[in-house]
């Protein structure tokens, strides 16, 4: 599968620096956004760490000279196993560098990763950065927000509409740096001929609505100009937050 990747970060409108990062690796099929947090300059730092820690544990673990962090799950693909593992080390290198350095106490960051093998593609995270899959003209979120609110509306105690609402919307309930324990979701697709793949922080998603996220995803060319409109509908909606926003356009090889 030919992949044609771009990422693009912005601060918003209403904030003074942005605690986002990114990473894409067209190569290395490896795509990530990470949402820090702290405040300034805890949350880059946080952020910075999580990306360099995972894509340099990947870069490595290709060539087999990285061992699997944690335990394996039987279930799970061994691109999965490693996507997982690398979050697993970026998790405890923000931890140790928070428990180090008094100033850095209390960051985190959160992370959404995707790695592709093949026709296949891992995809990975904790907290409320997500996951989505645009193909023939619908748009689908493949990760689950680690979020209060999120956890609320699926047990049925809160509808869509009051979260999308509500004041607490950002209080996530995983992050790296939080927990040395991390819970990773992880899920596995199978990735078709004209399949366009975004990651994005929660700047892009409290901005704009899905379909709109959709209409720019399945009208653009080219990743870097999707990722430009992206940017700018977050802020032209208000733009709240920084924006971080990685695509991924999938096509046959001849």
């Amino acid at each position: 599968m030919k992949i044609l990747a771009h990422g693009l970060s912005d601060k918003g409108l209403s904030r003074n620096y942005n605690e986002d990062s990114f990473y894409t690796d067209q190569d290395l099929g490896l795509f990530v956004v990470a949402d820090g947090m702290g405040g300034h300059a805890a949350g880059d730092i946080a952020s910075n760490m999580a990306v360099e820690a995972l894509s340099g544990y990947i870069g490595k673990s290709c060539t087999g000279v990285k061992p699997l962090i944690g335990p394996s799950h039987s279930g799970r693909s061994d691109v999965s196993n490693r996507l997982v593992s690398g979050i697993r080390l970026a998790n405890q290198v923000v931890c140790e560098a928070a428990n180090n350095n008094h100033s850095w106490q209390g960051m985190g960051t959160t992370i959404v990763a995707a790695l592709v093998d093949g026709d296949r593609v891992s995809i990975a995270h904790a907290g409320d950065s997500r996951a989505y899959l645009v193909r023939s003209g619908t748009i689908s979120q493949l990760t689950d927000d680690h979020s209060v609110v999120a956890e609320r509306v699926r047990k049925g105690l809160m509808s869509k509409e009051e979260a999308e609402g509500s004041r607490i919307r950002n209080l996530i309930t995983r992050a790296l740096g939080d927990d040395e324990a991390l819970g990773v979701d992880v899920t596995e697709i199978d990735i078709m001929d004209g399949d366009r793949l975004l990651l994005c922080s929660d700047g892009l998603n409290t901005m704009v609505a899905d379909d709109e996220v959709l209409m720019i995803m399945a009208s653009d060319d080219l990743p870097e100009s999707a990722c430009r409109r992206l940017v700018d509908a977050a802020n032209n909606h208000g733009g709240k937050d920084n924006i971080t926003v990685v695509a991924a356009f999938f096509t046959a090889k001849d």
